[in-house]
This record gives C-alpha cells, structure tokens and sequence, in this order.
C-alpha cells in the first residue's frame, strides 16, 4: 500500500510541475528548485535587448578565464551565484546581413561537428523575432566533470553578427531547454536611428 501512495504522490507532483507557468514574461518560474524572475536588460549600447534571469550577474574575470581560456573570450558573460549557467554575447566584425543568418548558422553547425565528431547535435532553427532573422542550434558536449548543454544563436546588429551562447550542465537540460528558447524569442534590436528617435 505504501508504494502506490508513492507511486500517486509522484504523480501528483508531476501533474503539478506541469501546470506551473513555465513563461519567463509571466512571473517568475522554478527551475531547478529555484525561483527566477527574467528581466529586460540592454547591451552593446542600448542596441540590444534581451530578458534574462533577474540574479544572472556579469561573470568575474577571474572565472572568466577558468571557464572561457581562450583570449578571445565573449564579450558579455552573465552567470548564476555558482557559474554553472550562463548567457553570453559577443560582437564578431563580421558583415552580416538578415538573408545570411540561415546560412552562418549550419555553417557554423557543420564547423562545430567537424572540429568536435564527439558532440551529439539536437535542432537547428531560424526564426524571425521581432522582424529580425535569428538562427540557432543546440548540442551536448563532453566535458570533464559532466556534459554541458549548449545553444548557440546567431543574428545581424547594425551589419555585424552576433554570436550568443546558452549553457547549462547536460543534467538540468531538460528544464533549461524551453527556458533558453523563450530568452533568445525575446531578443530586440535598435538601430542608430530609433535609438535617436527614443533620446
């Protein structure tokens, strides 16, 4: 008898996990058990606009050069309290344009499979948001410790590309994954001249 009430409280937790607003624009959610309330933050200016976890905070340099060794590392780094979850962007001189993303992103897919055969690929994506064309894709990588889980988005600022990057440890991919999607739908550009129009 003690195993089905079990077996019925775990249903109901379930049930319950599933009626939670998982909508980061609707209040806060759980993820994790943890509570976050998503914010709109602006970057590069003001030219860009993106809600992301309320706590998430710019990574310190010194982890910054744990996590990220290589001297060309994003220019804009926000994690949780551990560094465990992060969000990042980075300007990349390089001409893009809307009609290129789709293209940039399976090449930058196809690099990635090539460079590391051992990552495990999931889906590819273009979407337009906000009128403004953004690619993704998302993978699994092996790591020392655990396996990460990765999205990579991809989208045109003023004729340049922006990388970004969302990553978690693999083990909470599940209850990221939807979350990371949501963060990326919200991404808003302005230009020169909007930004002028808004002063």
């Amino acid at each position: 008898m003690k195993y089905e009430d079990e077996k019925i409280l775990d249903r109901l937790r379930e049930m319950e996990k599933l009626k939670r607003s998982n909508n980061i624009l609707a209040g806060p959610i759980i993820i994790n058990g943890q509570s976050y309330v998503f914010e709109e933050r602006s970057f590069f200016e003001d030219r860009l606009k993106m809600h992301v976890p309320s706590i998430f905070t710019p990574m310190p340099k010194h982890l910054q050069k744990i996590k990220y060794p290589h001297e060309q590392r994003p220019e804009m780094i926000l994690t949780n309290d551990l560094g465990s979850v992060d969000v990042t962007l980075n300007r990349v001189d390089q001409t893009l344009q809307d009609e290129w993303v789709e293209q940039l992103t399976s090449g930058m897919k196809a690099m990635m499979k090539n460079m590391n055969p051992a990552h495990v690929f999931y889906e590819e994506k273009i979407e337009e948001i906000h009128g403004k064309q953004i690619g993704y894709f998302d993978f699994k990588s092996p790591a020392l410790d655990q396996p990460i889980y990765h999205n990579m988005f991809y989208f045109e600022l003023e004729g340049k590309t922006v990388m970004g990057t969302f990553c978690c440890p693999y083990k909470q991919y599940a209850e990221w994954r939807d979350v990371a999607l949501q963060m990326i739908r919200t991404i808003q550009t302005v230009d020169e001249a909007e930004k002028e129009g808004y002063e």
